[in-house]
């Protein structure tokens, strides 16, 4: 038992985190594409030229 928490439920949360951190990092990056993409289309977009 470490911090009160018995040894299975370690495994869990170490598994847990092996699945969305990557998923997170996938997201993020995805993400910045949207963004980059949108700036880009906005701009020159109705004459607004920046």
């Amino acid at each position: 038992m470490f911090l009160g928490v018995e040894w299975y439920w370690w495994i869990i949360i170490l598994a847990a985190l092996g699945v969305v951190i990557p998923l997170k990092v996938k997201f993020m990056g995805w993400w910045s594409k949207r963004q980059q993409k949108k700036e880009e289309s906005k701009c020159g977009k109705w004459g607004e030229e920046e």
